[in-house]
């Protein structure tokens, strides 16, 4: 009888181990299916590169499917959705005096200072009836102070039908970034010389008047400038103020020549450059069309990581289907380099004075397939584009070896440069700049990069007021104005 009794609880308590087991791993497949689900639309990041483009979205036209609700399919769809819904960046601009960015063009303002929204706005051309011209060959290459300024100021034009990815406002605590509208590349290429009667260059006076300007200002008190975005994008400018106003966000072309603890990847963004030749428009070519190998025409001999290009030189200056040689603007040396890049398979971007140069860029609008050789380089919105789609990184103590560079790039199959010529087509689009921008060109990519770092800004400046409450406290808001020397200019 006690056998029996024992058998029995036995056979029970088999049976309930077996069900708990079946319901742990019912619950445990449920989890993970919930967790998958929940962070799935973090893919569409990584799609940035799509067939289609996404110019024709509207947010009417955006509506759920019933069989696709639940679980997006297509990468190009999420994206599409996403992007659609988001709302612009808020942008606060300072109303700064001319002299820091349209009066370098020669724009002076007309008439009396009027308001708009309690704000003097007559420091602003009326882009709707005159928009002062930038200067054209090399000064083009950092011009991305111009096109972000006229794209705030063409925000606030409500009867423009277009999407838009940043939006003036007038109340800086409503904003999500405080812009600085100095053209500061265009200061540095026109006046870093000194007259005769000058004991400071023009550019030098400009950037030591804006340290002052920025850290007077409450907007600038209040968050220590985190929330500031800075344009330097040529390597040059602003040699004399980024230091004292590294807390900001800067865009710039590469970080060659700031110290880690003024700009890093981290807090700041890398900006594409505004291709000098012209975009190849119905690109009709093709692999067996283009009878250059590769391609280079620029300046050989530089300073700093560009002696890479000089030695590249000896090695590849024999080879019978490549163009190695000396190039400038001169003497119609961009049509010259059009149409070679237009007939190259690959052109290479070595690193010069700094990491990054135009000639990416160049290449792209060409369709000659990057071949890039700049270890330290960073480039414009990696944190959503795959350049390893449609260009070829090779490291400088590789490329360096001889043969070792051409064949590589002989080993590249007709397929293979076919498919990342047809990649190039695809992504060329977020390297145009156009005024008014258009939805995913290189003015809206460069607001969207800057939003996505609004979270950690954010989260840097509450992190400020841990241990000191608000900077804008008596007492505290100088704790980043203190930093810079009354004398230093």
């Amino acid at each position: 009888m006690v056998d029996k009794n024992t058998s029995a609880i036995g056979y029970v308590a088999r049976n309930l181990l077996l069900c708990l087991f079946v319901v742990t791993t019912i619950l445990f497949a449920l989890s993970c299916y919930f967790v998958l689900r929940s962070t799935a639309h973090n893919r569409f990041l990584s799609s940035t590169f799509t067939s289609k483009s996404f110019d024709d979205v509207n947010v009417k036209s955006v509506k759920p499917e019933k069989e696709n609700c639940r679980c997006v399919k297509d990468d190009k769809a999420a994206m599409a959705m996403a992007m659609a819904v988001t709302a612009p960046l808020k942008v606060y601009m300072y109303n700064m005096d001319p002299e820091f960015h349209f009066g370098l063009l020669d724009w002076k303002p007309e008439g009396k200072k009027k308001k708009k929204n309690g704000v003097v706005d007559n420091v602003w051309p009326d882009i709707q009836k005159y928009i002062p011209p930038y200067p054209g060959g090399l000064n083009l290459q950092h011009s991305i102070e111009y096109w972000l300024t006229l794209d705030l100021l063409a925000s606030e034009y409500e009867n423009a039908q277009r999407a838009i990815a940043a939006k003036r406002v007038y109340n800086s605590t409503e904003a999500d970034v405080i812009f600085v509208p100095f053209f500061s590349s265009l200061s540095y290429n026109r006046f870093s010389k000194m007259n005769p009667h000058q004991k400071i260059s023009r550019n030098k006076d400009l950037q030591g008047k804006l340290v002052t300007f920025l850290t007077a200002q409450e907007e600038w008190k209040r968050s220590g400038g985190r929330d500031h975005v800075v344009l330097a994008h040529h390597p040059n400018s602003m040699l004399d103020a980024r230091n004292m106003l590294f807390p900001a966000m800067f865009i710039l072309s590469d970080f060659g020549r700031y110290p880690p603890t003024v700009a890093n990847v981290e807090k700041d963004i890398i900006a594409p450059y505004k291709h000098v030749i012209k975009a190849y428009e119905n690109d009709t070519s093709g692999f067996d069309s283009r009878t250059i190998l590769l391609y280079f025409q620029g300046a050989i001999y530089r300073k700093d990581g560009g002696f890479v290009r000089q030695e590249l030189f000896y090695l590849l200056q024999d080879e019978k289907d490549v163009h190695f040689s000396f190039g400038s603007v001169r003497n119609g040396g961009i049509n010259k380099a059009s149409e070679g890049m237009r007939n190259s398979k690959f052109c290479l971007n070595i690193a010069g004075d700094t990491p990054s140069s135009n000639r990416l860029f160049d290449a792209i609008a060409s369709h000659c397939v990057p071949v890039i050789i700049s270890d330290d380089i960073e480039l414009p919105f990696e944190d959503v584009i795959d350049y390893s789609e449609f260009s070829v990184f090779v490291r400088t103590s590789d490329a360096l070896k001889e043969n070792f560079l051409v064949n590589l790039i002989r080993g590249i199959s007709k397929e293979e440069w076919t498919r990342m010529w047809n990649k190039l087509k695809e992504v060329e689009k977020f390297y145009e700049f156009h005024f008014p921008s258009k939805v995913d060109d290189a003015v809206q990519m460069i607001w969207q990069a800057i939003a996505r770092k609004v979270p950690s800004v954010k989260m840097r400046i509450h992190k400020s007021r841990r241990y000191s409450g608000s900077v804008s406290d008596t007492g505290k808001e100088s704790r980043w104005s203190s930093l810079i020397p009354r004398s230093f200019w």
